[in-house]
């Protein structure tokens, strides 16, 4: 790129960083579709950054290529100040829109899975387990199967899952949208309350405006697609920030920019 030094994503004081990254996809018919353009930002170690647009801005696109799912065709992801084959993917968890937790398992060989697939030993994997079930508040519920469980607490599962590989980075794809609002705002307390603990740096997608501002220090907006950064917004008022005033102003008015797609949190 020519920069004389270190690229935008190799930046050392990043978590993820995103350095102009373009990507195109081609469509069952050959015709190409331009998901995200010439896209830059950063999110630093400990903070939450909320990617807010309307739908088909490429905000699960971006996701994508922070957990080396896709790579962007022009452009780079850096994570810690690594790019490419120099990424420690183990880092890295990432919690989807749906918690895809699998029937036939209970809630701690459902965490323990991406642990299997480090050829993690029997004992150090109930250790852990054992310890992010804890940390989510789901100790008694254990060996529950998903279909004992509720909505919230097989969020929590999932959430264990994405952090049990003692992951310092997270990517969340709408994570809450399923949830009724009571047991969305109790997600909310319980992210915001294990960021602290554990000192994450999330990546958080969503359309509700409200809940890019409850939960994000900062909010990258983008445009329609292809997903451009509209602009940048730091929230500067400290959690807990329900039933605030000036939170939900700056949440109207992101409503307005997004075409009024985003919901209530």
């Amino acid at each position: 790129m020519g920069t004389g030094g270190l690229l935008p994503a190799q930046s050392v004081d990043a978590a993820i960083a995103f350095g102009g990254v373009s990507k195109r996809f081609v469509r069952a018919d050959g015709s190409e579709l331009l998901a995200v353009e010439d896209v830059s930002f950063a999110v630093p170690p400990g903070r939450i950054v909320a990617l807010l647009g309307p739908s088909g801005s490429g905000k699960t696109t971006l996701l994508n290529m922070a957990a080396g799912l896709i790579a962007p065709d022009t452009g780079e992801v850096g994570i810690a100040g690594r790019t490419g084959s120099r990424i420690d993917w183990r880092r890295i968890g990432y919690m989807f829109q749906d918690d895809r937790l699998l029937p036939w398992r209970n809630a701690a060989n459902n965490v323990a899975l991406a642990l299997e697939a480090e050829n993690t030993s029997p004992a150090e994997r109930r250790r852990r387990v054992a310890a992010m079930l804890a940390l989510v508040g789901l100790t008694d519920f254990a060996l529950a199967y998903p279909h004992e469980l509720s909505g919230g607490m097989r969020s929590r599962v999932a959430l264990a899952r994405g952090l049990v590989t003692d992951a310092d980075i997270l990517l969340m794809d709408e994570p809450f949208a399923r949830l009724d609002s009571e047991t969305r705002s109790a997600m909310h307390a319980e992210l915001l309350s294990l960021q602290q603990k554990r000192g994450l740096a999330i990546l958080f997608v969503t359309h509700d405006a409200e809940e890019a501002v409850i939960l994000a220090d900062e909010i990258v907006v983008l445009s329609a697609r292809p997903g451009r950064v509209r602009r940048r917004v730091t929230v500067e008022s400290p959690p807990p920030r329900r039933a605030r005033p000036e939170i939900y102003a700056l949440a109207q008015d992101l409503r307005a920019e997004t075409g009024g797609e985003a919901g209530t949190a």
